[in-house]
């Protein structure tokens, strides 16, 4: 099965991913993730696969995360909140994904890739 990767163009971490990925030859889709991001059925599968705390779907550098203010809010927020806002709009959420449907990793670790998505 083919990875997803919602990736943002621009992004030099997502481009890394995704040179990491061509150079290992394991295929991908690709799905620009402002254009299309991931719904927020998707995002709660994403989160529920990771393991991860819903907190670490969120790019905290990015410009629109700091306009909003949401670094107090995101504290207290419950997981319905997250998962709203995550799904408002692709630029808040940490980048790239990758999934094969079952498994996700956030942003780009080359130790994490080697362990995850090296067939």
């Amino acid at each position: 099965m083919a990875l997803t990767v919602y990736a943002y163009p621009q992004c030099g971490t997502c481009k890394k991913a995704k040179r990491w990925l061509d150079d290992h030859n394991i295929s991908y889709n690709e799905k620009h993730i402002v254009e299309e991001p991931p719904s927020k059925a998707e995002l709660e599968k994403l989160h529920k696969n990771s393991g991860l705390e819903l907190r670490k779907f969120f790019n905290t550098s990015g410009k629109k995360y700091r306009e909003l203010g949401l670094k107090d809010q995101v504290k207290d927020a419950s997981e319905e909140e997250l998962l709203d806002w995550l799904a408002s709009d692709g630029m808040l959420i940490k980048r790239p994904i990758v999934t094969d449907g079952t498994n996700v990793t956030i942003g780009f670790k080359e130790q994490e890739f080697e362990e995850r998505w090296k067939q």
